[in-house]
């Protein structure tokens, strides 16, 4: 069983395996693929509120929350989601989306964008979709894709009231 639940200090070494994973693809996160553990920390532990999916056998996922643009724009929030390779394919990335609306909600957002989600990211862009998330726009060639080549990105957006 999946367990969804606020990240602590504790948490970033069960953390950082699932985000340097990812990172280093460098296939749908526009962060340097050599990041390092510091600065992965500062990027992801740095968010207003960080989550992690956990089971009996550690951390499988983790989603921060954070507010999207400061000032007149600070009632929206962004938010970035990391599901663990052997986790895929059960749901979890649908789940951590759910619980972070209501978590967004509770925070005082009226509503959540991602700035850029990949072309390439398929499985990514359907489910933001059947989540209720609008495609507000596209950039095209935003993003040097390691296999794809030049990808664009699109920026999607969901009221959250």
């Amino acid at each position: 069983m999946i367990t969804l639940r606020a990240a602590t200090a504790s948490d970033w070494d069960a953390i950082w395996p699932l985000l340097r994973d990812v990172f280093r693809e460098g296939m749908t996160y526009a962060v340097d693929p050599k990041i390092t553990k510091e600065a992965a920390r500062s990027y992801w532990m740095g968010a207003a509120a960080v989550y992690v999916a956990a089971t009996e056998d550690g951390v499988v996922g983790t989603y921060y929350i954070k507010t999207n643009q400061p000032g007149g724009g600070a009632h929206i929030c962004n938010c970035g989601y990391i599901v663990g390779t052997a986790a895929r394919g059960q749901g979890l990335a649908r789940k951590m989306c759910a619980h972070s609306q209501d978590a967004a909600l509770d925070m005082g957002y009226t509503a959540m964008q991602f700035n850029f989600v990949l072309d390439s990211n398929t499985y990514a862009l359907k489910l933001w979709r059947d989540m209720g998330f609008a495609t507000l726009g596209t950039i095209p060639d935003a993003f040097a894709h390691p296999q794809a080549g030049m990808v664009d990105a699109h920026i999607m957006y969901k009221s959250l009231c």
